[in-house]
């Protein structure tokens, strides 16, 4: 059996906004939240062509995650970074993609509160 041939694309360090979290201080305005997403794809062929038919649009998916999240009212990062992975695997050519939430100042004493969760497109 062949193994699938996945590479990477990062996105590293996308900021936003979003209403997020469980406390009703949360709820009435939004939040920073900081994204790494890694998107697992084939890219053998765009290394051939050079064209980006070939290839992940990313900034599309980048400009795809900012609406979401924008718009989205989850109670949960962990809930949030599933959404981002749903909006991620819908592009096509992904296969499988990482997605890292960071919510800023969650925690007292903490830089940060982390979630990271990978998921993969299933076979239809």
């Amino acid at each position: 059996m062949t193994e699938k041939h996945l590479d990477k694309i990062h996105i590293r360090d996308l900021s936003t906004r979003c209403i997020i979290g469980i406390y009703p201080e949360e709820r009435c305005r939004t939040q920073d939240v900081t994204f790494n997403i890694t998107l697992y794809a084939d890219y053998r062929k765009a290394c051939l062509s050079d064209s980006i038919e070939d290839t992940v649009d990313y900034k599309a998916i980048k400009t795809s995650v900012i609406e979401m999240v924008e718009s989205s009212e989850f109670l949960l990062i962990e809930r949030l970074a599933e959404a981002v992975a749903d909006c991620c695997l819908q592009a096509k050519g992904v296969e499988k993609v990482e997605v890292t939430v960071d919510k800023p100042g969650a925690l007292r004493y903490a830089r940060s509160v982390a979630v990271e969760i990978t998921r993969e497109r299933r076979n239809s």
